[in-house]
């Protein structure tokens, strides 16, 4: 039997006994908090089990994408670990109990209408408390006693360790069914039935509550059932596996054995391209946060596993098509993003490769330098030191320990990251619920229905009210900090989601008036943050919720233009330029997609015109609710990685776009008025992000991008058509003179800046023109626009500066080396001079510096001169003799550097380093001295 052929069995099984076929949910569940990724078969219906929403629906079954790291290290060791894999699910809610669980998983694995596997070959555990269970094997299905194992809460209880050790909330013991293979093989665990029929309160003993309602939760492994099947020994020679296995192989320039180191690796390799290809198509991109991190570690892993098998190019990639084939019939949609996959991963190999061999003579080197010190344990610092600059993930450098017998300083690693403001990411643990304030509203209340897409008002009851983490009667004017949550009957306020703010505005009752600032989602709730501004609201009052209209029209403009914005980027771009992610304000938004390189200035214009010009068509903007597929048919863009509701909301603006989505939209596109694309940037690898401005935002930006032109017109000098150059050419005039300032003599004839185009004729372009004229001065700055007309001032002040200094500066140049030995301080036999060198560049200082070295031992010289208004440069050598007693250049400049608002390093025989407070030279020239004369102990 192939896997295709098992799992569709499995849902055509379950739907014969009259369970609802649900399709696989997402594999990031970013609407779920308490995970990175789905862990489990039953996690798309946590609040189905918690009874948080309105059933539709008491039995369900699904072939649900699983990812899960916390094994990692097992995998391609073991016969059946993997960081992703499939799990075959059927649940009840509230309806069927353990009888029909247990007779059904029986049926299913013996029948020969199913998979018709000899019964004799399955025995059962149960937990040792659970009498009911045991009697249903033993009686019904006629078990002999010797084949039902008891076991502990530890073994047969989920979570596991509950009664004990908590956590509090949901629960229930479980009973798993393994298969003993033909010839004596150990047995495998194939199925697991959760009985979830408590609530957990508090410790032991009594604190296990039962439910009202008791629920089912079964699991059975997809690859490690079809092994057992097709009577192979591991989960990766099944038929879906063993091709991608071979193809690493073949790609690898290798005969796969499967007891080699390399067939362990090769294994491990198409266990990561799998889980990260599913990723990746979902625009989970690698990155060091969260999904992103837990990408590129598989990633990095698989690609050191190609490395030590002799590859030194990217491979991984060429295994993406491979993966989508085997995978074709249950998600063919893998089959429409593999060059786009491909791409990623190609990207993020070669991003890696080209810092591991030295990121792995580092490892070894650490490795050596521990065991001469007798250390067992791999400093964590170290470690931090390795991701930062080479990007060793932590867990490989751990994994590389671990087959040295060594241990790893997760707390030195965490406190070292958490020092330069990151952080790696560890997957989180589901859990099933907080059971606070808001959980019992919405098990009592399940949902808020929207009633705001028309009108920004509505009459509503008071649902429920929370103050801090307390549910209430009533909330009143308070002068505490205690968050206020109103939740009513129904609401106009829209809840922040995809990518749009929430609502802000009053909820207006008889005794008082709550001001909601923030309305969030909690499951099918309507959440209104904010505070009482006056008198008192109870639960049970009538109210007027109203929206803030002016805010929500904004709001709506921006809204509707990432939609035009999301159709002229994959016009422009190409289709593969997909949302990556939004956030919708009041005339404002940002909006993150697909892209693996920048955006130009000339796309951009191209883009920013194609918006405008669907805007100003005038197109009608209509919102529908129609069966999936039906928006499918219409050529709706589905976005991957998206979870979509059956029926959906479909937005469409004139022909040109078809999307699904919940926000709220203008009823025209000529209402968005003209959309300003203010930036372009990269966020992580493949994933651009522009921002852009719409209604009122729009108009003061235009406002303010003329106001400075014409501000900067009067500064330079010029008309307002030859901004650009009159600016490239004072930024050319202040790298001259700073060159003739630190040279002591001109630098030769001034070159002219930037050249642009004649002055625009037509008016409609002349704004366009200036503003890129602005744009393109700002990005040559490295300053932005709003910063622009402050640079260029700064320019001009130190133009005059610099002027001034070269005009009064002697014509003889600074201290030759010969007067500073003669004005050096003696510290036993060593020469001390540290001393400001005005009018000294680099390299004549250090060029003073080796002619000090040359004529007197031992010296130590640290020379200080300020380049311009706000940067100086600082230089240290120090001669052998000095570096075999333990000091060091590096060591000296580092320390010093700070005082002028700089830093650098170096050798220990010479280091240079930057500031930028020219001002503070003498407290650091003192401050170099006392270190020196400290470091001598003198």
């Amino acid at each position: 039997m192939k896997t295709d052929e098992l799992r569709q069995k499995y849902l055509d099984f379950y739907v014969s006994k009259g369970h609802r076929l649900c399709t696989s949910d997402v594999l990031v569940p970013r609407w779920d908090k308490s995970v990175l990724f789905t862990p489990a078969g039953m996690n798309p219906f946590k609040d189905h089990f918690l009874g948080r929403v309105a059933l539709e629906f008491t039995r369900a079954t699904s072939c649900q994408k699983c990812l899960r790291t916390g094994d990692i290290d097992n995998v391609g060791r073991t016969a059946y670990h993997h960081t992703f894999f499939e799990m075959l699910g059927n649940f009840s809610f509230g309806d069927y109990f353990k009888r029909d669980a247990i007779h059904w998983a029986w049926e299913f694995l013996t029948d020969k209408k199913w998979l018709g596997l000899k019964s004799d070959r399955l025995t059962v555990t149960v937990y040792l408390e659970d009498d009911e269970a045991a009697g249903i094997w033993h009686n019904d299905i006629g078990l002999s006693m010797d084949r039902i194992q008891r076991m502990d809460e530890h073994d047969n209880f989920w979570p596991a360790g509950a009664p004990s050790n908590g956590p509090d909330g949901v629960c229930g013991p479980c009973s798993e069914i393994f298969y003993h293979p033909p010839g004596g093989g150990k047995e495998v665990e194939i199925w697991n039935l959760v009985f979830t029929q408590f609530n957990r309160e508090g410790a032991p003993p009594d604190n296990l509550r039962p439910l009202p309602s008791k629920n089912i939760d079964t699991g059975m492994g997809l690859e490690r059932t079809v092994a057992q099947i097709q009577g192979v020994n591991t989960n990766y020679h099944i038929d879906s596996l063993r091709p991608i296995v071979e193809a690493a192989a073949e790609i690898c320039g290798l005969k796969y054995d499967p007891q080699s180191d390399h067939g362990r690796r090769l294994r491990r390799i198409t266990d990561h391209v799998r889980a990260c290809t599913f990723a990746v198509h979902e625009n989970v991109h690698p990155g060091p946060a969260k999904q992103e991190y837990v990408v590129r570690r598989l990633l990095r892993r698989a690609v050191l596993d190609g490395h030590q098998m002799g590859l030194k190019e990217p491979f991984l990639f060429k295994l993406v098509p491979t993966v989508a084939e085997m995978v074709r019939q249950p998600y063919p949609e893998l089959s429409e993003t593999t060059a786009r996959v491909a791409q990623v991963i190609r990207q993020e190999e070669y991003a890696f490769l080209g810092t591991l061999d030295e990121g792995l003579a580092r490892i070894e080197k650490t490795f050596e330098s521990m065991t001469s010190a007798n250390q067992t344990t791999v400093p964590g610092r170290d470690a931090a030191d390795l991701y930062q600059t080479f990007g060793v993930p932590p867990e490989l450098f751990e994994q590389m320990a671990g087959e040295r017998n060594c241990q790893f300083d997760w707390t030195g690693f965490r406190t070292a990251m958490d020092e330069h403001g990151q952080r790696s990411g560890k997957i989180a643990d589901g859990v099933m619920g907080d059971f606070g304030p808001i959980d019992e509203i919405k098990r009592e209340f399940k949902s808020t229905p929207f009633v705001g897409y028309d009108s920004t008002k509505s009459t509503a009851v008071v649902s429920g009210l929370i103050k801090g983490q307390q549910r209430v009667n009533a909330v009143s004017v308070d002068s505490t900090s205690a968050d206020q949550i109103v939740v009513l009957n129904q609401s106009p306020f829209y809840a922040e989601s995809g990518g749009q703010v929430g609502d802000v505005g009053t909820i207006v009752g008889p005794n008082g008036t709550f001001e909601v600032q923030d309305t969030q989602r909690e499951g099918d709730l309507i959440v209104h943050r904010g505070r009482m501004s006056s008198g008192t609201l109870n639960q049970g009052d009538t109210v007027e919720a109203c929206v803030n209209g002016l805010r929500r029209q904004a709001i709506r403009r921006a809204h509707s233009a990432t939609h035009v914005l999301h159709y002229a980027l994959q016009k422009t771009l190409g289709s593969h330029a997909q949302q990556r992610g939004s956030k919708v304000a009041d005339d404002w938004l940002r909006f993150d997609f697909s892209n693996m390189s920048g955006v130009s200035t000339e796309q951009m214009e191209i883009i920013e015109k194609e918006v405008n010009s669907r805007v100003d068509s005038g197109a009608v903007i209509s919102a529908e609710v129609l069966p999936l597929a039906a928006a499918r048919s219409k050529g709706a863009m589905m976005l991957f990685g998206e979870k979509y509701p059956d029926p959906v909301r479909m937005i469409s603006i004139g022909d040109f776009s078809r999307e699904l989505c919940g926000g709220i939209h203008a009823a025209n596109a000529r209402d968005i008025e003209r959309v300003e694309l203010i930036t372009e940037e990269g966020v992580s690898s493949g994933t651009r992000r522009i921002e852009a401005l719409t209604g009122e935002k729009s108009r003061q930006y235009r406002e303010a991008i003329k106001d400075d032109a014409k501000q900067l017109s009067k500064l330079l000098g010029v008309d307002e058509a030859k901004i650009l150059l009159a600016i490239g050419d004072l930024a050319k005039d202040v790298k001259d003179l700073r060159k003739q300032l630190e040279s002591g003599k001109s630098s030769g004839q001034k070159t002219g800046g930037s050249t642009v185009s004649s002055k625009p004729s037509s008016t409609s372009d002349e704004y366009a023109f200036i503003r890129t004229q602005l744009r393109d001065a700002a990005r040559g700055l490295n300053v932005s626009l709003t910063q622009l007309v402050g640079r260029v001032e700064s320019l001009i002040a130190e133009r005059t500066e610099l002027s001034r200094k070269i005009a009064d500066a002697p014509d003889a140049g600074g201290p030759q080396a010969d007067d500073l030995i003669g004005r050096a301080e003696r510290i036993g036999d060593i020469h001390l001079i540290v001393q400001e060198m005005p009018q000294a560049n680099a390299a004549t200082l250090r060029q003073l510096v080796d002619e000090i070295r040359s004529k007197v031992k031992p010296a130590a010289i640290f020379f200080a001169t300020a380049q311009g208004i706000d940067k100086v440069q600082l230089v240290a050598g120090i001669s052998a003799e000095l570096i075999q007693k333990g000091l060091s250049a590096g060591q000296w400049v580092k320390a010093i550097a700070p005082i002028v608002g700089g830093g650098g390093g170096g050798k220990p025989d010479f280091a240079q380093a930057g500031g930028k407070q020219p001002e503070n030279i003498k407290p650091a020239l003192h401050a170099a001295a006392e270190y020196l004369r400290s470091s001598l102990k003198v």
